[in-house]
């Protein structure tokens, strides 16, 4: 009997290429760690700011089309098959590829619960001054979620139709989700690229999440490439595609993050510049007459008013202000009638040569 492609796939499975498989799970447990630090940030942030509703949008619908396209190719589906011929540990090593998608399926998702639990600003644990930008309205947030458990339904539905009452188009079916999940994820880091850059800052986004999945991903395409080969094009392109968009991406979020705290630091110093002496502090004012107490400025009188402006409209507001606090200054010190105490009466006694 002639051995056919599918006993020679079950026969790898009994004698597996140990770095593949070395590789293969060290893909997996990279997947699941690299996604943790963006849960994390959202999770301690208590918000989803800076992190655009359609990203996380393309990127679930992307992620579902990635995860139903792998389980229906021809070498999944073999895999699958040889799990009945072959040990359970054999199986388990066959399967890595689907599971590698699984988890990144079942990580993107949480991300969008993430997104739906803290879209809005009202319970941030960051300061306002860190909050930039218009939240999502509840309308957006509500599109979001029920646009991608409709389109996981309609995956579900059609897949099962394919597998069960049309088979032998289920590669073509195949296909299409793996081009669906390209196209979404060639599209899906475009609005987030966008926001990233109107916002000016990284916000909600987790840069070590991206730092660790920018190279990952390059290596899970060309570990899924050793798996699947050329005929699994539409499963390994999308990651190559993805990991290239979410470098760029990763490299506007350290610019901003670098440009941020380079701007923080340069604030400190009078003139902008760290290398020039500051000018010596002057001693806080004490403030309980002056109308500028719950803003943080100084009393009227101060050396340097400039110092305590960040625009010059500012320092206009700063200047009015301690004009109207002198003008309504009423224990002028050289007034006549005593230091300090202009309505207060004094008996002067005058010495006569005789005294």
């Amino acid at each position: 009997m002639v051995p056919t492609a599918f006993d020679d796939r079950c026969e790898a499975l009994r004698d597996p290429d140990y770095f593949n498989l070395s590789l293969s799970i060290s893909i997996l447990f990279g997947l699941l760690i690299s996604y943790l630090p963006q849960h994390y940030r959202i999770i301690s942030r208590r918000t989803s700011e800076g992190i655009s509703p359609w990203f996380v949008l393309l990127g679930t619908t992307s992620a579902t089309s990635g995860f139903a396209n792998i389980l229906t190719v021809p070498p999944s589906r073999q895999d699958i098959a040889c799990c009945s011929q072959v040990a359970p540990g054999e199986c388990l090593v066959g399967l890595l590829g689907i599971a590698q998608l699984g988890v990144q399926w079942i990580c993107f998702a949480l991300i969008l619960v993430l997104f739906l639990v803290f879209f809005r600003y009202d319970d941030a644990s960051v300061s306002e001054d860190e909050l930039a930008g218009t939240p999502p309205g509840w309308h957006t947030a509500v599109t979001v979620g029920l646009a991608c458990l409709f389109h996981g339904l309609i995956v579900i539905i059609l897949t099962g139709v394919f597998a069960i009452g049309l088979p032998a188009q289920l590669t073509v079916w195949a296909n299409f989700l793996g081009i669906m999940a390209a196209a979404l994820a060639a599209v899906q880091y475009i609005p987030q690229i966008w926001t990233t850059y109107h916002l000016g800052h990284v916000g909600s986004l987790s840069i070590p999440m991206m730092c660790m999945q920018t190279p990952g991903g390059y290596l899970f395409a060309f570990n899924l490439y050793r798996r699947l080969g050329a005929e699994g094009w539409s499963t390994w392109g999308i990651y190559l595609l993805t990991a290239s968009m979410q470098g760029v991406l990763l490299a506007m979020a350290i610019y901003y993050e670098v440009t941020n705290h380079t701007g923080e630091d340069l604030s400190q110093h009078s003139d902008g510049y760290p290398d020039e002496p500051s000018l010596p502090s002057r001693p806080n004012p004490i403030r309980t007459y002056s109308e500028g107490w719950h803003d943080g400025l100084p009393g009227p009188y101060t050396a340097h008013p400039e110092r305590y402006a960040d625009t010059e409209e500012e320092l206009e507001r700063l200047r009015e202000r301690e004009e109207r606090q002198v003008l309504r200054e009423d224990r002028p010190l050289l007034r006549p009638g005593g230091i300090g105490t202009p309505h207060r009466n004094r008996s002067y006694h005058t010495y006569d040569d005789d005294d």
